[in-house]
């Protein structure tokens, strides 16, 4: 059972699987659309690939997000788009409008990194004031326990979630299985539950051979916009002409 939308009887446990981080690695990323199943692709924006791939990803029935770079405690690096601390309102609005543009048929938005400036209310605040005149819904990806994103994204009226298991901090067979059955093993206990993984092979190759057989289990897999729809009683996230659209910035032909 596989949707973007909920049905009206009867819902089944229902996973939605974000893969994160897309755009650098065109193999695993062509493979990722090519599954049947509807996954949710957070892409980087600029990078080589993003937007051929969020074409193609659309193309495919996959829902398109944005992954906002944003900065972490550990310092890395977080490439370009990225939002710290030290930018002032406009800067942190101009880069977000930007990176939006930047990425055809964006419909939602989680952070990248961000285990920094998503425990800071103020930078928060101005990122959801931004994401808020669009049509975007947004998702915590949780990389610090003590994020206010998703708070701040509520107060907001932005349509929100929060992450609830990663599957591939290790990239070994055997631990995204035992990340995938917690996210199965959630989904059961409250009705839907939301996995986050990334373009690595051996996650691709875990995708491609476990997502057949969840029908057989009776589990479903939607899109993060169908579990939203599970969790608000089918409502529409939001009415016809109600927020601004995106326009769009993004290179042709890339």
């Amino acid at each position: 059972m596989a949707y973007g939308a909920a049905p009206d009887e009867a819902q089944a446990p229902t996973i939605a699987i974000i893969i994160d981080d897309v755009g650098h690695n065109l193999h695993e990323g062509r493979r990722l659309t090519q599954i049947e199943q509807p996954l949710t692709m957070a892409f980087l924006p600029y990078r080589r690939h993003t937007v051929q791939l969020a074409k193609l990803a659309h193309l495919h029935d996959k829902e398109v997000m944005l992954h906002a770079p944003m900065a972490n405690t550990r310092h890395f690096d977080i490439g370009p788009g990225g939002l710290t601390p030290d930018m002032d309102e406009t800067a942190i609005s101009t880069t977000l409008r930007r990176a939006l543009q930047s990425i055809p048929h964006v419909t939602g938005v989680n952070n990248h990194m961000g285990s920094l400036l998503t425990q800071q209310v103020q930078p928060m605040d101005w990122v959801m004031k931004e994401l808020s005149r669009y049509p975007v819904y947004f998702v915590d990806s949780r990389t610090i326990a003590s994020s206010v994103a998703g708070q701040v994204a509520s107060a907001y009226q932005i349509p929100s979630l929060t992450r609830d298991v990663f599957l591939d901090h290790e990239q070994t067979e055997a631990f995204v299985d035992q990340q995938f059955q917690l996210l199965i093993k959630t989904a059961k206990k409250n009705g839907t539950a939301i996995g986050i993984g990334h373009p690595h092979a051996v996650t691709v190759d875990y995708l491609e051979k476990h997502l057949p057989e969840l029908d057989e289990q009776g589990i479903a897999i939607a899109t993060v916009r169908g579990i939203w729809a599970i969790r608000n009683d089918n409502r529409e996230m939001f009415a016809k002409g109600e927020k601004q659209a995106i326009r769009p910035a993004y290179a042709k032909n890339n």
